[in-house]
């Protein structure tokens, strides 16, 4: 086992919700297990074939939230990454969402609000070892899972999103699926010199051409950021596919080196990359 996650927090705070979404990511997910067999499950989980381990902590069946704390400190002590999360919210907020699902709070107290600020008070401990506090109070459910799963792996948060880089040619149409497009027929054309004109983007001598133009530069420098500022929100969101076109006026010179060089600087971001040259094999 590479990872251990723990999600532990209040009751309505949405433990349930980050353990589907972790479940959903192909994480191994145990929520509301006994306390005293969490050692045993772990220890197993070490020796076995489970690679991603989430434990979903909720309101010990005892009633000992000591033995609670110990557990989390044993955990955190074993020989293996692993990773607590903690979820809170306001109490006007779990009041509204227990009153919303007519659920029983699992304290035993005279009302919601005693009952919220008796788990409160009883949780702090684990709260103060927790590696990360979330406060979900105006956390939608999309928000809690993109972020429960940033938060446990963002590698594979970042890989659920395919971004599509794709040079293309304005006199041929702008990409239909194309979601961002980037225009790059403001640098010099190598079509006009006739030593590159027969060649394309992908031949040394075009590439070292485009990215010696003087504004070559400046215009990855302003694009790169832009591209790495947008991504993770596309992530966040939800979008699943991402179509990032770079045209220039017949797409095989311009287009075709500016798109090779943000699909590797995307790649080298840690997203899921294919790079394709839509008009490469049109003639200008």
């Amino acid at each position: 086992m590479s990872q251990l996650v723990v999600v532990a927090g209040m009751s309505g705070a949405g433990r349930s919700t980050a353990g589907a979404a972790l479940e959903d990511a192909g994480w191994f997910v145990i929520d509301n297990l006994p306390l005293s067999l969490i050692s045993k499950v772990v220890e197993l989980g070490t020796q076995g074939s489970i690679e991603k381990l989430a434990l979903v902590l909720g309101y010990p069946s005892n009633n000992n939230f000591d033995q609670l704390v110990e557990l989390i400190d044993e955990l955190k002590a074993a020989p293996i990454a692993v990773h607590v999360i903690f979820l809170e919210a306001r109490d006007d907020v779990l009041i509204s969402r227990f009153e919303g699902t007519k659920r029983r709070h699992p304290m035993a107290a005279e009302g919601l609000a005693p009952a919220i600020a008796l788990e409160r008070v009883a949780l702090a401990k684990v709260r103060n070892l927790a590696d990360v506090i979330v406060e979900t109070s105006n956390l939608s459910v999309h928000d809690l899972r993109a972020q429960t799963l940033e938060l446990a792996d963002p590698t594979a948060l970042r890989q659920r999103l395919q971004v599509q880089v794709t040079s293309f040619g304005y006199k041929y149409g702008i990409p239909l699926d194309a979601d961002l497009v980037f225009d790059a027929r403001f640098l010099p054309n190598p079509y006009w010199y006739s030593q590159l004109r027969a060649k394309s983007g992908l031949d040394e001598e075009v590439r070292t051409f485009v990215l010696a133009q003087p504004d070559t530069e400046p215009f990855l420098e302003h694009l790169w950021p832009l591209i790495e500022f947008l991504l993770p929100r596309f992530v966040t969101e939800g979008k699943a596919y991402l179509n990032v076109a770079i045209g220039c006026t017949g797409g095989r010179h311009r287009s075709v080196v500016v798109a090779d060089v943000v699909a590797r600087r995307i790649g080298q971001a840690g997203f899921a990359v294919l790079l394709s040259h839509r008009d490469l094999d049109r003639s200008e």
